[in-house]
Formats: structure tokens, sequence, C-alpha cells
């Protein structure tokens, strides 16, 4: 169950953007989860929902957008097609993931003073 250590620097880190942007209140997170990144997306919003109490995401909606996998050959950029061997077709070498592990911290919309 990573998901709560996931959650855990997801927050923290929003905690250091919201008081280094000087915010009184975090409106909305959004983030990319890939396919392939192991992630358990309904655990993964459990885990938010009790972890946020008390801390600056404590009123904060999560948006997760899923990423999907992609493979590509590495020696010739040939794509894979979804569901096929993770073997270029043309070169026989084995396929890399190049979309789809990733776990990114996209946006966070919160509200600032006004300067």
């Amino acid at each position: 169950m990573h998901e709560y250590s996931i959650v855990a620097a997801l927050v923290d880190r929003v905690h250091e953007e919201a008081v280094r942007a000087g915010a009184s209140r975090v409106k909305r997170l959004h983030v990319q989860i890939g396919d392939c990144s192991g992630v358990d997306v309904p655990l993964l919003v459990t885990a938010y929902e009790t972890f946020r109490e008390r801390t600056i995401c404590e009123q904060a909606e999560l948006v997760i957008d899923a990423v999907e996998s992609r493979w590509t050959c590495p020696r010739c950029s040939e794509p894979i097609a979804l569901g096929a061997p993770l073997r270029c077709p043309a070169c026989q070498v084995p396929a890399r993931l190049t979309q789809g592990a990733e776990i990114v911290l996209q946006r966070i919309e919160m509200e600032v003073p006004d300067v």
C-alpha cells in the first residue's frame, strides 16, 4: 500500500508550494498517473481522503488524469501497438516504456492574496 506514502509526499509538496506562494487555501490538485505506475487509483483516492484532514489540502479536490502506456523501440523509435508483443517488429529489440509509468503533480489551484 504505497499509495499512502505517495499521498503523504503529495500533501507535503503542496504544503511547501502553498507556503512559498503565501496561499490561504488549496482548492484543487491535478495529478497525472500512468497506468503502468503501479498505483491503485481508488486506493490513492481513499488515502487522500484520509490523509488530507487537518492539512492545507483539507478542502482540496483531487483530480486524477490517467496516462495511457506507450511503448517504443529504443533503437528505431517505432511505436509498439497496445497488446502486441513488447519487441520491435522491425529491429527485434525489446520495447521500452516511454509513457505510462509517471506520477506527476501537474497543477495546484490555490487562493493567494492580491499583490
